[in-house]
C-alpha cells in the first residue's frame, strides 16, 4: 500500500493554516503545520518528508521565500514542489521563482477548491517529472 501524500503547511495566520490543514486532511493527505519558515524547516529536520509544501510569503522569523531557498539546498527537499500563498496582487520576480521550487502563487483570499486543484496539479507535475527522470 503506498504511503499517504505528505504536505507541509506554513502560515503565521492560524486561521488560514488550520483551514488549509483541515481541508487537506479531509482530502486524505497527511499534514504537518508550522507558524513560520523556521518551524517548517524544523519539521523536516525532525524527519517529516513532505511531497508538497504550501507556505505563506510573509512570515516572521523566516519568510516563505527564504524557506523555499533553503528547501532547494536540502537533498531531501531539493525537488519538492511549493505553492506560495501571498497577499492579493503581489508578484514574485522571475529571479526569485527560478531560485526555488515554487510551482504556483496563490493570492489571498483563495477558495478551498482552487487550493485543492493547485495541490493536485503540483503533485501530478512532480510525479511526471520524477517518472521522466
Amino acid at each position: 500500500m503506498p504511503r499517504p501524500v505528505a504536505i507541509l503547511v506554513c502560515d503565521d495566520e492560524a486561521h488560514i493554516r488550520h483551514i488549509v490543514a483541515h481541508k487537506l486532511v479531509s482530502a486524505g493527505f497527511v499534514v504537518r503545520e508550522g507558524r513560520n519558515g523556521q518551524e517548517g524547516l524544523d519539521a523536516i529536520a525532525d524527519g517529516f518528508c513532505p511531497d508538497l509544501v504550501i507556505t505563506d510569503f510573509q512570515m516572521p522569523v523566516l519568510s516563505g521565500l527564504e524557506m523555499c531557498q533553503r528547501l532547494r539546498r536540502l537533498p531531501q527537499t531539493a525537488t519538492t514542489p511549493v505553492l506560495m500563498l501571498t497577499a492579493r496582487g503581489y508578484i514574485l520576480p522571475d529571479l526569485e521563482l527560478s531560485q526555488t521550487n515554487i510551482r504556483n502563487v496563490i493570492n489571498k483570499p483563495f477558495g478551498v477548491r482552487q487550493l485543492l486543484e493547485r495541490v493536485q496539479e503540483a503533485l501530478a507535475e512532480s510525479r511526471a517529472s520524477r517518472n521522466a527522470a
